[in-house]
Order: C-alpha cells, then structure tokens, then sequence
C-alpha cells in the first residue's frame, strides 16, 4: 500500500476526486477528505451517519451522492480552524489532536500525513494549503494502482506541492505552525481567489 495525495484550491475538485477514485475502484475506507470550512460554506444538516470526526467532531454535513462524501463530519484541527472531513487520515489527526490536548501525543494533521508516507515537506504544504482554505484528498492504494490514482488527482485540478511550495516560500513561509491562528473567512475568500484561473 501507498498513499497518494493531492490538495485542491476548490472543495469541488476535491469531492470529484474522491469520487473518480471510488469509481476506479479504491474502497471508501481507504479515502480521506479535509476542506477548510471557515466561511461555513457547508452546514450542519444531514441524513449522514457521523463523520469521521466521530469524539472530536462538532456535527455531520451534507457530502456527496454516496460513498464517503456521505459521511462528511465537522471538526476542527488546531491551526486549521473548522474543517469538514471523512476518512481515515481526518480520524487519525482528530486522534493526535485529543491526544495532545491531554498531554499526549503530538503531530496533528502533519503527524497523521508523515505516518502514512507522505514526506514531511509535502506534509507541511498540504496542511498550510489547508489552513489557507483548500481541501486536501489522501487516498491509501495498491502499488499497482498508484499511477492511476495519481493520475485522476492531477486531472482533478490538484495543486502542484512544489510549485504551491514556492508561492508560500515567497512571503516569507518556511512550515506550517499549528499553534497560528486559523484564517478568517476574508483571509480564506482573497486566499481562494489568489490561484482561481
């Protein structure tokens, strides 16, 4: 098994990523989604089951037509700010993050990132894209399916990590710092804007 991940500018792309990748036959379980949900664009009504914030989560919203976008739940993640997730990554960053506020364990979102495989560098942008207002797709995929699921993220409209890298780097951006305060919705809206085509 290896983890594949991509972030997205707008949670549209994200969603049909996940959906192209339940299609091409990788199981729900093995899917994760995380949206920055500071402008409260999704609201707190559904006929969902929990989330997958299940403890750490302050509710359940509406997702997709079936699979895992049914069973989006709010939550927030320090740093981030509100999100709404699903999946098995949101579940292992909303257990870091209880973890840590008793005293435990430490690592959050890039915790939960590096202890899947994704590189720490890789980590640290996805999670500031987040925080910034993204949405960050991680799916768990056999090796043989690894070109395709890395394919429908890029046709998706995934952001390019080394090039993201590279914009954040410019103002000054060396790591995401959970301990920041999370972004405004305006910050989130004029963040958004910033990469639309």
């Amino acid at each position: 098994m290896r983890t594949v991940t991509g972030l997205f500018d707008d949670y549209t792309d994200a969603s049909s990523a996940v959906s192209a990748l339940e299609s091409a036959g990788i199981p729900s379980s093995d899917i994760s989604i995380v949206s920055n949900n500071a402008d409260s664009r999704h609201d707190e009504h559904s006929n969902a089951g929990e989330g997958a914030g299940t403890g750490a989560g302050i509710g359940a919203v509406v997702g997709g037509a079936g699979g895992l976008l049914t069973g989006l739940g709010l939550m927030a993640i320090p740093g981030v700010g509100p999100v709404v997730a699903a999946g098995w990554l949101a579940a292992t960053a909303a257990g870091a993050a209880a973890g840590a506020v008793a005293g435990g364990a430490t690592g959050g979102i890039i915790g939960a990132m590096t202890s899947s495989g994704v590189s720490d560098e890789d980590a640290n942008v996805y999670a500031e894209g987040v925080r910034r207002g993204g949405s960050l797709v991680t799916a768990r995929v056999q090796d043989a399916l690894v070109p395709e699921a890395e394919a429908i993220l890029k046709q998706s409209n995934w952001v390019d990590p080394v090039e993201r890298r590279a914009a954040y780097t410019q103002e000054g951006w060396t790591r995401f710092d959970d301990a920041l305060d999370p972004y405004s919705p305006e910050q989130v809206a004029k963040e958004r804007s910033r990469y639309r085509l």
